[in-house]
Formats: C-alpha cells, structure tokens, sequence
C-alpha cells in the first residue's frame, strides 16, 4: 500500500474517531444530535441546532462530520460501539423473551423511542443514513448470535442453526407493526414474537437444507 496516499488521503466526514478531550466533543454532538431527532425529526435537524446545542462551532461540525448526513451517521457509530451485550438468562426461551422486550421498551415509549424512531426514519431519506443504520444493528445482531451458540451447546437447538436468522425472527415482527402497520406493540406481543422465534427453532426451521 502507498504510506503517503494513506496518510494524507482526506477522511470520510463522520469516519473519524477522536480520542481524549475530544473524545468529550464527540459526545455532546451526539447528545445535540439525538435531541434534535427527538424534538424535530430528521428533515428539520440541521448542522446549525446542532452547533447551538452541542455548543461546537458549526465550522468545526463541517469540517470534521462535512454536513447532518455525516452527524448522524457519527452519533449511530458512536451508539454501536457501546459495551451492551445480549441476555444472559440461563434458557433460550428467556433469552428470546428479554430480547424482545427491549426492543418494546426502545421502540414502544414515545418518550424513549422518538431519538431510535427519527434513525430509522432518516435511513429512508438519506443513503448515509441507511449504511450508518445497517451497520449499527448488524453489530447489534452479531452479537445477539451468542444467544443462540449458548442454545445450541445446551442441547436447546439443533446443531447448524442460523443464529443471525432467529435473532431477527425475534425482532421482526415488532419492526413491522412499530414501522409498517403502525401498531401498538407491548409486552404480550413481545412475549409472542419471541415464543413463535422458539417455536419456529425447535422444529429446525432456522437450519440450512
């Protein structure tokens, strides 16, 4: 590889990933972000909120994330590389359950969904939006997969079952009554997501022909 192309090649705006005192900085425009997409949604956030409420000079907001497709993309980048790890809860039957549930409880109250709610919105409008979305819950589903590796070692799925799959059958239909149907969702239909997702396992729907 050519050092001095790479080294002087110019950064996406919102790929980088500042440590120590800026790392501060980072952290209040997202905070400014997510407010943002709480109050206003993503078709009025814009780079000037955003500077106002993170208290980051907008020239700074431009040069380093370039425009609001670069600041939300940063602040679901930022969200992905927390330290949240799946359910532990001895069964996979609990596993699928607890699963569920969180997604009723990020999803479900208008207060705490509004900022995740505007992400998803955002992903239809802008194509940055959508990359930064896809990648955040593919890590968030690579690492459900321990859910259903720890069924498998416990006898409690079949062997060669697809851990990706069930752990979007869980979250499916809760995204297409939240997003598509427009659909209360609770815990009784958290708990019969996650009941048809174990179902569907037991009887080897989930492993490949």
């Amino acid at each position: 590889m050519n050092d001095s192309i790479e080294e002087h090649a110019t950064p996406v705006p919102g790929s980088l990933r500042p440590g120590g005192r800026t790392a501060r900085t980072r952290a209040a425009v997202r905070d400014a972000v997510l407010t943002g997409l709480s109050e206003h949604g993503y078709p009025a956030l814009t780079v000037e909120y955003v500077a106002e409420h993170s208290g980051v000079h907008k020239t700074t907001l431009y040069r380093r994330w370039g425009s609001v497709e670069g600041l939300l993309a940063d602040a679901l980048d930022l969200a992905g590389e927390d330290a949240w790890t799946p359910p532990d809860t001895g069964s996979l039957s609990g596993d699928l359950r607890a699963l569920a549930h969180e997604v009723v409880e990020a999803f479900g109250d208008p207060a705490t969904g509004a900022a995740p709610t505007a992400f998803v919105g955002a992903a239809f409008q802008s194509p940055r939006a959508a990359e930064a979305l896809h990648t955040f819950y593919a890590e968030r589903f690579r690492r459900c997969e321990d859910v259903v590796t720890r069924a498998v070692t416990r006898g409690e799925a079949p062997r060669g079952t697809d851990a990706g799959a069930v752990v979007r059958a869980v979250s499916a239909p809760l995204f297409l009554r939240l997003f598509v149907t427009r659909e209360p969702v609770d815990g009784a239909i958290a708990d019969q997501a996650a009941q048809a997702a174990l179902a569907a396992v037991k009887a080897g729907s989930f492993v490949a022909a």
